[in-house]
Formats: C-alpha cells, sequence, structure tokens
C-alpha cells in the first residue's frame, strides 16, 4: 500500500489553503517600497530614499508560554499581535523604524483557520507600526507538537540613521528616565502566571477580584506597541531606551547604561503597580521577585534630557508617560530604587 504525506500527518492542501486565506491579508501591510508578494522563495524590499548613511537593525523574538493561554481561550490574534510588538519594542530602543517583518508558524496538524487568525493579528500590528509584512514560513511536524498547540517566532528588519542612533553612551548624569504604561504582563513571565493558577486552582473563566473582568481577560490583553510613538521623538526626548521584557525594570534599564560610572535611580514612589500585578503578587510571589519577572505596568523606559521632558511628554501622551526616575553617579549598583520593592505593593 502506497503512503502518502498527507497518510504522515502532512497535509499539503491545506497548507496551500492557508496561504490563499492570508496572501491578501499580508498585502494590505505592504508599502510601495515591497517589491514581491508571497509564494517566492523570499521577500524583496528596497531601502527608502533619502538615508545619507543608513543603517539595518534587526530583531527576532517569540510569544512564550502565553501561547498555551491563547489556545485555551480561544484568542488567537492577540498571539499575533503579541509577536510583532516583542520584536518592533526591541527594535525601536535605538531609534530604529521597522521596515519589514517575517513569521515563523509550527504546529503539529495545520489549523489554518487558527493559523490564519494569527496572521490576523500580526497585519494589524505590522499596520499600527508601519512595517510590512513580508513572508513568512509555515512548518506542519507531527509528533513534535500536541494537538492544538503550535508556537510562533517574529523576525524583523528595521532601519535608522547612523547619526541617529540611540544609545546609552550619550547618557549624563541628570537625565531623566520616563516610563511608558504597558497594557498588562505583555508577553513575560507566563511560566510564573500559569504556575500561580495552577497552584491556586484558578481558572481563566473565573472574576478578578479587581475588576469585572475574568482571569483571561485581565492576562491576555495583546502587547502595547510602542514603536510609532517614539519615532516622534527628536535626540534630546530619546536618548536611550530599554524594552521592559523578561527581567523588568530590574534588568532591562542597566542595559543602556555605558558602564562609565552612571547609575539609573528609580522613583519608587513613582511607579504606579497595576491592579493586575498586586493581585498576581498575592497569589505567592514575593515583591522582588515580582520586580525581576514582569514589567509591573511599564513597558518601556526612555531617558531624555531634563530640558526636553515636557515635549517628549506630550508627544508620547496616548502611553501614559511618567517621570519614574533619573541618571546619577554610581553609588554601589547599576540601579538602585529610592525605597524597598515591598513598597510598591
Amino acid at each position: 500500500m502506497a503512503i502518502s504525506y498527507k497518510d504522515a500527518g502532512v497535509d499539503v492542501e491545506e497548507g496551500n489553503a492557508f496561504v490563499k486565506k492570508i496572501a491578501s491579508v499580508a498585502a494590505s501591510t505592504h508599502s510601495a517600497h515591497v517589491l514581491t508578494g508571497l509564494g517566492g522563495f523570499s521577500g524583496l524590499f528596497e531601502i527608502p530614499a533619502g538615508y545619507r548613511q543608513p543603517v539595518l537593525v534587526s530583531g527576532t523574538d517569540g510569544v512564550g508560554t502565553k501561547l498555551k493561554l491563547c489556545t485555551e481561550h480561544n484568542t488567537h490574534e492577540v498571539a499575533g499581535i503579541d509577536l510583532v510588538a516583542m520584536v518592533v519594542n526591541d527594535i525601536a530602543v535605538c531609534g530604529a523604524k521597522p521596515l519589514f517583518f517575517l513569521d515563523y508558524f509550527a504546529s503539529g496538524k495545520l489549523e489554518s483557520d487558527v493559523a490564519a487568525r494569527v496572521v490576523s493579528g500580526i497585519a494589524q500590528a505590522c499596520k499600527e507600526s508601519e512595517c510590512s509584512l513580508v513572508g513568512g514560513e509555515t512548518a506542519e511536524m507531527p509528533g513534535m507538537y500536541q494537538q492544538g498547540d503550535y508556537d510562533v517566532a517574529g523576525f524583523a528588519v528595521g532601519i535608522v540613521e547612523k547619526e541617529d542612533i540611540r544609545s546609552g553612551d550619550n547618557l549624563r548624569e541628570g537625565d531623566v528616565l520616563i516610563g511608558l504604561a504597558s497594557s498588562g504582563v505583555h508577553s513575560n513571565g507566563f511560566s510564573l502566571v500559569r504556575k500561580l493558577l495552577e497552584v491556586n486552582k484558578i481558572k481563566l473563566t473565573d472574576a478578578v477580584p479587581f475588576s469585572n473582568e475574568t482571569v483571561a481577560e485581565a492576562l491576555l490583553k495583546p502587547t502595547k506597541l510602542y514603536s510609532s510613538p517614539m519615532q516622534k521623538l527628536d535626540r534630546n526626548e530619546f536618548v536611550a531606551a530599554a524594552h521592559i521584557t523578561g527581567g523588568g525594570i530590574v534588568e532591562n534599564v542597566p542595559r543602556f547604561l555605558p558602564g562609565n560610572g552612571l547609575s539609573a535611580e528609580i522613583n519608587t514612589a513613582a511607579i504606579s503597580v497595576p491592579p493586575l500585578f498586586k493581585w498576581l503578587q498575592s497569589l505567592g510571589v514575593t515583591p522582588e521577585q515580582m520586580a525581576l519577572t514582569f514589567n509591573l505596568g511599564t513597558g518601556m523606559v526612555i531617558a531624555c534630557r531634563p530640558d526636553a521632558v515636557n515635549s517628549a511628554m506630550e508627544k508620547l501622551a496616548e502611553l501614559t508617560p511618567s517621570v519614574i526616575g533619573k541618571i546619577t553617579n554610581r553609588k554601589s549598583e547599576p540601579l538602585v530604587w529610592s525605597a524597598p520593592c515591598a513598597s510598591l505593593f
């Protein structure tokens, strides 16, 4: 008896159907610089005119175990939005504008409707970030994933004028740190979140004690996109930045310090921790572990010159900015809190 590829668990027809479903969605994100459509072996993108010394900036990331909750609660578009956000937010910290995006979608058995919803979220986030979805890869791998599970990875290339690259090398004592609000947990710390739900026997359909939302609604808000608003800032309003992902403010802000004796001092009283994080902390996590795992309501931190604070805050108004600290001469650590983390809760 002849054995087909479909007998082995790979449905080529379903894959072709998926490509047809997403072709128009991807095309809706294209700028005039995209030279190819879906279906080729690669995507072609023409570098925009007007740059004197263009520098290409690349980034890649995934969504992590938040995917498990997206699958359980049927919120696949959120996975797509998060995928784009985690990548373009990363490349935004050096001042880069995202140009194009590619995705990788892997599952044990391709469900084209589910995959198309993920790509719909990707396209939505690409449009908001002014980034073109130029291609991707779909892998159907029987035996590698359990029924209904999938994984996604994203890749982006951005561009920045060489003289406009933002880095900690230009930081000075007295520069001000502005925190931009997160939309929630974003895409980091979900292994801990899922463990807390398990240990405390909490279901996604349960109500949270601080709002009219269910647990799923509170946890599965899409990651906020910071890229486009940050493009409005000049070099005084945006000297350096940190995307607050795994490691929280504690580990991410020091990543932009130049290592020349400067330190970031965070005003603990200026950090307004949303009720969601206070609830998670109450389920059995120390304040110190919370600060090392979650963004605690601050998804991006931008350093700016003292005389540019007001203009930066005005341009970033849609992201609920607040002054949360300053750059000082190093005392003992690259980052210091003005009060113990316990006071955040």
